[in-house]
């Protein structure tokens, strides 16, 4: 541990630090996927006809918002989402070549190098798919290889079971509960923390592009190796 001149502990030193750029409004290429910036005229229908495709609305539970009724509303909607800071993107499915799902950059800071992905929605078309992860995984790579962040946020409800697996599943690491956080839908949001550190960046893309290679999915598509395995093992 290192102390300064007054014998107090501080933190290591980041050598060599610059405000990192935004991320750009270009897509990313995959191979299951190509991941866009989101322009609600080009998308929202698509997105939306996906979305309806799901017997309820219960993806929407731990969502700023309900479901939509209709194309037009859920446009309307995703206008005023997209005109913040916050970087919405588009999931293109490289299959069908239509939207599917919707991620975005969230709490951007250069300064400090950290990014959060959040508000993501994903269809029962993408939902368990190779493209589903791999949209994930690019947007990481995006921050980490391309912008040179340090911190790589994910936070949710902590009643959202689905969103906390999904986050251990990608690798993140809990880091604990912010009580009481958020009110949102007239209701409590205590909010559960998890982040990967560009440290940890490189292992976790190993197991990442190993998951996602053709090899790593037999005649069924089913996977030979689950991704929890290879980033454990590549951890250790």
């Amino acid at each position: 541990m290192r102390h300064n001149e007054f014998g107090q502990p501080v933190g290591d030193p980041v050598t060599g630090w610059t405000t990192r750029p935004r991320p750009p409004r270009t897509p990313i290429e995959g191979r299951y996927c190509r991941v866009e910036p989101l322009e609600p005229d080009r998308h929202a229908a698509q997105l939306h006809e996906a979305n309806i495709e799901a017997p309820d609305h219960r993806s929407w539970t731990y969502l700023s918002a309900e479901g939509f009724a209709d194309a037009e509303t859920y446009r309307q909607w995703l206008d005023q989402m997209t005109a913040g800071d916050d970087l919405f993107h588009a999931i293109i499915e490289a299959a069908s070549g239509r939207a599917v799902g919707v991620a975005a950059y969230l709490r951007i800071d250069p300064g400090n190098g950290s990014i959060e992905i959040g508000h993501i929605n994903y269809s029962s078309r993408l939902k368990q798919t190779r493209a589903a992860t791999e949209a994930m995984f690019l947007l990481m790579r995006r921050a980490f290889d391309e912008l040179g962040y340090r911190r790589y946020e994910w936070k949710c409800d902590s009643l959202n079971e689905p969103s906390r697996r999904a986050a251990a599943r990608l690798g993140f690491q809990f880091e604990g509960i912010f009580r009481q956080a958020v009110v949102y839908k007239n209701r409590n949001r205590d909010t559960a923390w998890f982040s990967i550190l560009n440290s940890e960046w490189p292992a976790l893309r190993g197991a990442y592009e190993q998951w996602l290679a053709p090899g790593n999915f037999d005649e069924q598509g089913r996977q030979r190796r689950a991704l929890a395995a290879l980033i454990a093992a590549r951890r250790a």
